[in-house]
């Protein structure tokens, strides 16, 4: 991976700086925390997937030592 997933408490704990004129920070809060939820839930489906797929992977290689054919070199 060539960067570091975005954490939870990055995104709930992210301040703006103010201007005159600027946002609503209790609308920006409410959505920086929605973005929080989402993240979590993306994170552990990630985290399942790649369980998922180290366990094909395994249940591959079992298969192909048990039944693929075997090369011979001279």
């Amino acid at each position: 991976m060539a960067y570091r997933l975005l954490c939870t408490s990055q995104v709930r704990q992210q301040r703006f700086r103010r201007s005159r004129h600027g946002l609503d920070p209790a609308e920006v809060d409410g959505f920086l925390h929605r973005i929080a939820d989402e993240l979590a839930v993306l994170h552990a489906e990630l985290a399942r997937t790649r369980e998922e797929n180290a366990r094909i992977k395994g249940a591959l290689r079992d298969w192909q030592s048990r039944f693929a054919p075997r090369v011979v070199r001279a």
